[in-house]
């Protein structure tokens, strides 16, 4: 371990020529004023370091990364009863697609798609009010960040609710099909909020330290899930996580992972650490280009990929 900065140093000397590839997130309007020459890593190992490169310190818009402790708090909540309403498939469409959803008569097929964690969204507001749900959200990722001072950026949750027709449509289909239980517009409040989540690659390195840890955060000793459900969460992240590219990214990286359209990903190395990227530079599928380009070289220079070294 004690070459871990040396590698991430490595990784982000010879990624400097290629900032700026991928094309940022441009139908939300905020994130297309991003500049995509930027490059953030960080690396928060369960003996409580954390390790980081370039603009770790910068915080970005973490969008459906989101969805893994929204998932988190509705697990914490319904329990299994969770998965009559939505899938643990992969999806092998678009993260925002419809025509899947009307096959499959309003269950999504994962938690991780734009549907699914609509669906979860639902769950988590359930016995509270829009503000107060996200508010609960907002009160979890300060305490498994051990950080009270991430915040949600209000700009980009408007810039979402002014533009987001396909999540309305969306959440209008589920609705329609009894897999809704509120009120569409709250539904929506709740999810466009949780997307606009600002963390930077450290403060998300030590949120997902959890998930590495078997539950536990051992930086705080705090137990946030049982070692079960961490490794259940980890299981959707590596088949779900990067959406149509998702058996892409399990080939090349090897790790549970969770991507966000802000450039962002969260890969968790189980036993070891919680590792967080930024670039805002998307590839075709919605990830961020560079950002797995940098998980399969640190895959690639530890050894940490779950299917062995």
């Amino acid at each position: 371990m004690s070459d871990l900065q040396a590698i991430l140093d490595s990784i982000h000397a010879e990624l400097l020529p290629r900032l700026g590839e991928g094309k940022v997130a441009d139908y939300i309007p905020e994130l297309a004023k991003v500049d995509p020459n930027q490059f953030g890593m960080a690396i928060a190992t369960v003996d409580g370091n954390v390790r980081s490169v370039g603009d770790a310190d910068i915080p970005f818009s973490i969008q459906s990364i989101s969805k893994v402790f929204m998932l988190t708090l509705a697990l914490g909540k319904v329990g299994e009863g969770l998965w009559k309403r939505v899938g643990r498939e992969p999806s092998g469409t678009a993260f925002n697609s419809i025509v899947q959803l009307e096959r499959e008569e309003g269950i999504p097929r994962n938690p991780f798609i734009n549907a699914g964690a609509i669906a979860v969204s639902d769950v988590v507001l359930s016995g509270y009010a829009p503000r107060e749900a996200i508010g609960e959200l907002l009160r979890f990722v300060r305490y498994v960040a051990d950080d009270e001072s991430i915040t949600i950026d209000d700009k980009v949750a408007r810039s979402e609710t002014q533009t987001g027709y396909r999540n309305i449509a969306l959440a209008n289909f589920m609705r329609a099909y009894g897999n809704l239980d509120h009120p569409v517009e709250h539904v929506l409040g709740v999810y466009f909020h949780q997307c606009a989540l600002s963390m930077s690659c450290e403060q998300l390195a030590k949120a997902g330290l959890y998930l590495a840890a078997r539950g536990t955060n051992p930086i705080t000793g705090h137990s946030v899930v049982s070692p079960k459900r961490a490794r259940r969460i980890n299981a959707l992240m590596l088949t779900c996580g990067h959406y149509d590219g998702s058996g892409d990214f399990a080939y090349h990286v090897g790790l549970p992972g969770k991507s966000g359209v802000g450039g962002g990903i969260l890969a968790v190395a189980p036993g070891i650490g919680s590792i967080a990227v930024w670039s805002p530079g998307l590839n075709k599928v919605g990830n961020s280009q560079l950002g797995a380009v940098a998980l399969e070289m640190l895959a690639g220079r530890t050894g940490w990929s779950v299917f062995g070294d």
